[in-house]
């Protein structure tokens, strides 16, 4: 049986930039380093030659003969020198290689899967937590999983690299935020069955996760077959997890407008005054003039959600469903987010038609455990969503 991950739904609004970016890097990591130094032989008077074969032999622990070393040097090539100074060693650990190993890997296969696991993962929590926080979340992760491979492993001079802990590490906080999501697989058990599925994430990280890592790890006692740091990808999943649930616990205690910079009074003559006002007409038309860059937190989450309602009420629907968007990105975990991300989901579904669109806000407000009012509201919306849906499939 094969099966493929082709990505998974429903997705955030928005460009996950540095989800990308990411991808970028490894995949050109690869291209320009690993598949050049490939095929490249080095010289048995290299002293990185020697270093790494004395190395290698230490790692064994028993007698190695000549032939055994000739032949460690005949399959030895320049990236394998390359990892062995760029990969983290626990026996020379060193801050820069904690980073580097990250974008190295050990073959296409290796690099496909990392990207593949990123691919789906990565715009859903980018959107939540935001670029910088993402980016944090990202390295953070890494550096955890690769200490806690550190500590199973022992002082080892075999190099740990790829992005396995850190990817594993988003997947724990997908796990937590996104537990309606689907995952589409493309199954073959060639010749009886070919077809594209849509699975529960959370089964299918599941899976990955406690048949794919920790029977191998608890049957390996960390490295399995083919060198796969088991440890570290348990390592990042479980600092995922505990990431989330401390986001989330952070969220929940923080006192209703502790984020919120409009709890005094707003100076004269801003927007955030002319909502106070109730001088909506006039705060509407100084805040679409401005760029998304420009209203970066320009308004505090009262002032934000007061102005946005107003404008979907009435003649500026898009400018309203902009706003909102805005609202999740620039307080994505805040008391507020939820209302933002309704106000957003039933403006979709039902002012512009767009239930995919819509699904998404709507699932996001379900996420962040809203209060009764707003989760029965957002469970309405989701039903007529689904039901545009069909009706749109039964007219193609």
């Amino acid at each position: 049986m094969f099966v493929l991950p082709l990505g998974d739904e429903p997705n955030p609004p928005g460009t996950p930039l540095l989800t990308y970016a990411l991808i970028l890097v490894n995949c050109a990591a690869y291209v320009f380093i690993t598949l050049p130094l490939g095929s490249v032989r080095p010289e048995w008077a290299d002293p990185m030659v020697q270093e790494y074969l004395r190395a290698w032999v230490d790692a064994l622990g028993e007698p190695v003969s000549r032939g055994d070393v000739a032949v460690m040097y005949q399959q030895l090539t320049a990236y394998d020198l390359f990892v062995y100074r760029w990969g983290f060693r626990a026996a020379e650990p060193g801050l820069a290689t904690l980073f580097t190993a990250m974008f190295l890997h050990a073959g296409f296969l290796h690099l496909l899967g990392n990207m593949l696991f990123l691919w789906i993962c990565g715009d859903n929590v980018e959107h939540r937590l935001g670029r910088a926080r993402f980016l944090a979340a990202y390295v953070g992760t890494g550096i955890a999983a690769t200490a806690f491979q550190t500590l199973l492993s022992g002082r080892t001079d075999a190099p740990l690299l790829g992005s396995s802990g850190a990817i594993f590490g988003l997947a724990g906080l997908y796990f937590v935020w996104f537990p309606r999501n689907r995952v589409r697989l493309w199954v073959m058990v060639f010749p009886f069955f070919m077809n594209v599925v849509s699975i529960s994430a959370r089964a299918v990280l599941a899976f990955f996760v406690l048949v794919q890592n920790l029977l191998p790890f608890l049957v390996s006692a960390g490295v399995g077959a083919g060198g796969d740091a088991h440890g570290a990808h348990l390592g990042g999943f479980l600092v995922g997890l505990l990431a989330a649930w401390v986001v989330d616990r952070r969220r929940r205690s923080a006192p209703v407008g502790a984020a919120d910079h409009d709890a005094a009074p707003p100076p004269p003559g801003t927007i955030a005054a002319l909502v106070e006002d109730g001088d909506f007409e006039d705060a509407a038309r100084r805040y679409v003039q401005l760029s998304s860059a420009e209203t970066r937190r320009l308004l505090g989450e009262r002032h934000s959600m007061m102005l946005g309602t107003w404008m979907a009420a009435g003649p500026h629907p898009h400018a309203a469903l902009a706003l909102f968007e805005r609202h999740v990105r620039d307080y994505p975990v805040s008391p507020t987010a939820a209302e933002a991300h309704l106000a957003a989901g039933l403006l979709q579904v039902r002012t512009f038609g767009e239930p995919a669109a819509a699904r998404q806000h709507l699932l996001e407000a379900l996420a962040l455990d809203p209060d009764p009012e707003t989760e029965e509201q957002a469970r309405e919306g989701l039903a007529e969503a689904e039901a545009m849906e069909r009706f749109q499939l039964n007219r193609l």
